[in-house]
């Protein structure tokens, strides 16, 4: 019998990737304590991933000596040529070239290469707009050749399709998929089956809920590590402890029928989607080695029973809620100090409310447009408990038009604007009580719609759409809106 390997896919006409990525932010786990693993023994256990054909490795700025362990891997040279993907996870700010070029020689440098194979960006806010800056420059590193490709991570879908639309060339995002936490095969893998946009899945195996060890096991009433404290959360937001137990069984069948484990269940049932190019498995380096079993999941496939069994599961549970990444972005979602997501108290706003000289209490926002001057108005104004928020575009920089020929894009860029304006006064989506839509094509109505859907579905405020005979400078879409602050 021919040696199982694992499948490759072609990522770009760049990147070939090995289908099962080793995750290596355990690392920052192991060295949580201050004792760093020595980089050269870590190399040694990387280098027991590639000869089984584990030749891509995902890490990220802060997860600890992760990228000079790879590093030291990569010096070694040898062929094939591993492969290392890392994140840069800036704190929202200004995006600058220089800013941004920092962040990649840093990774570069620890590296110890002169192009990194695959720079993910990962941004805490969208209302933060310099998002967008930052990818852009980053595009124009890759054209010069510090990167080979650029991806995104825990981007929903509105914002891949607002970055892909603006040109940026993505080639994939990398967000939490499995058979607890099911977002990612609704409109985000839409997105990525009409393009070149691929996904990156992490978290297949719920910090390791998902396996034979949690078959038929009491409910944790403590959990002491922030991983398994997350995807705890997933759980217990999709039914509970119950429709767990019910969706492992389902698992532990299908296993069984094919002589593998529920782990290679859960894994397989991701990478049968069309829009997942890899998953990411952790490595706790110079602990445990799954190869060995990670080589299984290229000897079975899931048939038509097994797809039908698992979704018998799914209907006992409720789906995660919103869209991938909320759980970084929209407090007390899914998120709790530790795993990244403290930042959320202390994130920078991208205005502040200044008080207005001729009305004693009122406070306006300038977003530092030269118009504002020259024709003499606020982004936002606010009157009592009442913020009316200027007719707003999807403006980048001074007059950069933002995805030009999609107005859904406009419509997302545009919304995160005007939330923008509203957090300066502390208001929020849920306080706006009235929208009014400008638009030049009717045939774009259902996606600036459905944009605006997104954010206001629930909320309902009263609202306004007319399509006008144009806009000035060339939008498809300009968004004005009202707020009301709750006591």
């Amino acid at each position: 019998m021919t040696p199982l390997r694992p499948e490759r896919f072609a990522l770009s006409d760049r990147l070939e990737i090995s289908r099962v990525l080793t995750g290596l932010w355990q690392v920052a786990d192991i060295e949580r304590h201050g004792t760093l693993l020595d980089p050269e023994t870590g190399a040694d256990w990387l280098a027991d991933y590639t000869r089984h054909g584990f030749d891509t490795f995902d890490m990220a700025d802060h997860y600890g000596t992760s990228e000079i362990i790879a590093g030291r891997l990569l010096a070694r040279g040898g062929a094939p040529r591993p492969l290392a993907f890392t994140k840069w996870c800036p704190s929202p700010g200004e995006m600058s070239r220089d800013v941004v070029r920092a962040g990649v020689e840093e990774r570069l440098e620890r590296l110890g290469v002169s192009c990194v194979d695959l720079l993910q960006f990962h941004w805490w806010s969208f209302q933060h707009p310099a998002w967008l800056d930052a990818l852009h420059e980053l595009a124009a590193l890759r054209d010069e050749g510090l990167i080979a490709e650029i991806g995104v991570t825990n981007f929903d879908a509105a914002h891949l399709a607002l970055a892909l639309s603006d040109g940026i060339p993505l080639v994939s995002n990398q967000i939490s998929f499995s058979l607890i936490d099911r977002r990612a095969a609704g409109a985000l893998s839409a997105l990525c089956t009409q393009g070149n946009s691929k996904l990156l899945a992490y978290g297949t195996l719920c910090g390791g809920f998902l396996s034979e060890r949690w078959l038929n096991a009491e409910e944790p009433a403590e959990i002491g590590d922030w991983s398994k404290m997350k995807y705890k959360r997933f759980i217990d937001v999709t039914g509970g402890w119950a429709p767990f137990q019910a969706l492992l069984r389902a698992a532990d069948e299908i296993a069984r029928k094919h002589a593998v484990s529920i782990a290679n269940v859960a894994t397989r049932w991701v990478l049968e989607h069309a829009s997942v190019a890899g998953v990411i498995v952790g490595a706790r380096l110079g602990e445990r080695n799954h190869a060995e079993d990670n080589l299984k999941l290229f000897g079975f496939a899931l048939d038509a029973e097994d797809h039908a069994r698992l979704e018998e599961a799914f209907a006992l549970t409720t789906p995660v809620p919103g869209d991938c990444g909320d759980e970084y972005r929209k407090p007390p979602f899914l998120t709790a100090s530790g795993d990244l997501s403290h930042h959320l108290d202390t994130m920078p706003l991208p205005h502040q409310a200044q008080p207005t000289i001729h009305r004693p209490g009122g406070e306006h926002v300038l977003s530092g447009s030269e118009w504002e001057d020259v024709a003499g108005y606020a982004r936002a104004q606010k009157v009592g408990p009442r913020i009316l928020v200027s007719g707003t575009t999807a403006t980048a920089g001074v007059d950069r038009i933002v995805a030009p020929q999609d107005a859904g894009a406009q419509t997302t860029y545009v919304i995160d604007k005007i939330l923008a304006a509203l957090a300066a006064f502390g208001a929020s989506a849920e306080d706006v009580v009235r929208t009014r839509i400008y638009i030049v094509d009717e045939a774009d109505v259902e996606a600036i719609s459905r944009a605006h859907g997104r954010i206001f579905g629930e909320i309902k405020p009263a609202n306004t759409l007319v399509v006008v005979a144009g806009l000035i400078g060339g939008y498809r879409v300009e968004i004005e809106a009202e707020a009301v602050l709750r006591d």
